[in-house]
């Protein structure tokens, strides 16, 4: 069967009915690949521990008979029933704050978590396809940064769990591409936005979005000179998907990112003014080995892919601020709606006062009750 993909405006013919696997389905950017590869025809098995995912995120899919929901941890062999065309690998914790939390358990998400991937697309004969970094590159020393560049990064620091464990994770999809023949794919993601993302990642966006809502001061590491460029979530899947269906010559590594750079203070003012919030700037000290610069040169997927982001920052940030601004409008009703509740509840637990109106004695004087 063939159709349009009316979500990117394109005309191109489509794929349909490949049983697709995608590991960390539940996350941010996992959550809406599931969601576009329903839309396309696939029967998708979402793999996710929900270490950061949530279910909240797929609820929407649970029902539909071409999707399916397994709680696993990739960090064990993986194990799936029947055929499997595809296999998408977004299993790991993407922000500092998360993947900083388990550094161990990051390191062995991407190394034994990989490894585990890759035998199931071995045994499968699958293509699979590894959600890579631009963390690979690190505090980079070239600007911007190509594919064909080594990187920069600290093997001891704070960050090297995540930094480290993507690097050794492509090295392993390479070996089984060179060893065994294994069809890969590598996209090295640059930061992404949109809708999903969770309020306490502790990411640029989200961060900012959530303190200017609630109208707390937004936190700045460091001067704020320090730049990075954003992607909107949907273009990021285009490119995951394009990525994923090119011809078996092209692997990767292909950088997947909008090559528009800001400074992380220009993000900052442009969501207040966005939000119309009264926050104010708060500048704090910069974290170790926090890149100094990030941007993307993408003229390698653009060449051979036609790929190239459409969503711009500013409609961008409208769509992730208006998702934000529900939530946080929900969680308030939410909240206020137990408080009310749990009041009730305490009140009702409370002994029973007796009745302190006045009443008649049969004297013909009133009695007053005893209050308690």
């Amino acid at each position: 069967m063939k159709g349009s993909d009316a979500r990117f405006h394109s005309a191109r013919p489509l794929r349909r009915g490949l049983r697709t696997v995608v590991t960390g389905g539940a996350g941010f950017i996992g959550s809406h690949l599931c969601d576009q590869l329903i839309q396309r025809g696939d029967v998708v098995i979402c793999v996710d521990n929900l270490f950061t995912g949530s279910i909240r995120n797929v609820r929407p899919l649970l029902n539909h008979p071409s999707f399916s929901f397994y709680q696993h941890d990739i960090r064990e062999p993986l194990s799936i029933a029947g055929k499997v065309d595809r296999i998408y690998n977004l299993a790991c914790p993407a922000s500092p704050r998360h993947y900083q939390r388990d550094p161990i358990g990051t390191m062995k998400t991407c190394v034994m978590g990989t490894n585990n991937v890759l035998e199931l697309a071995l045994l499968k004969s699958s293509r699979v396809l590894q959600a890579s970094t631009s963390e690979v590159y690190g505090d980079p020393e070239v600007h911007p940064q190509p594919e064909t560049y080594v990187g920069h990064v600290n093997p001891i620091g704070p960050r090297a769990c995540y930094d480290e464990g993507k690097r050794a994770a492509e090295t392993l999809f390479f070996d089984y591409h060179r060893i065994h023949g294994l069809e890969i794919k590598v996209a090295r993601i640059f930061n992404t936005y949109g809708p999903r993302m969770l309020e306490n990642d502790g990411r640029v966006v989200s961060n900012f979005i959530v303190q200017a809502l609630r109208g707390a001061p937004i936190t700045i590491y460091g001067s704020g000179r320090q730049t990075r460029s954003f992607c909107f979530i949907d273009d990021l899947v285009s490119g995951l998907e394009l990525l994923m269906e090119s011809a078996p010559e092209i692997t990767g590594p292909c950088n997947l990112g909008n090559p528009q750079e800001f400074t992380i203070e220009e993000i900052a003012r442009k969501v207040i003014a966005k939000s119309r919030s009264v926050s104010d700037l708060d500048h704090r000290p910069l974290p170790k080995d926090d890149p100094q610069r990030r941007k993307p040169v993408i003229e390698k997927i653009t060449a051979s892919l036609g790929w190239e982001p459409k969503v711009g920052i500013d409609k961008g940030l409208e769509a992730t601020i208006a998702y934000f601004s529900l939530n946080i409008a929900s969680s308030s009703r939410e909240a206020k709606v137990a408080s009310i509740d749990s009041a009730r509840a305490a009140r009702a637990r409370l002994p029973k006062r007796r009745d302190a109106r006045p009443q008649p004695a049969s004297n013909g004087h009133a009695k007053q009750d005893d209050m308690r």
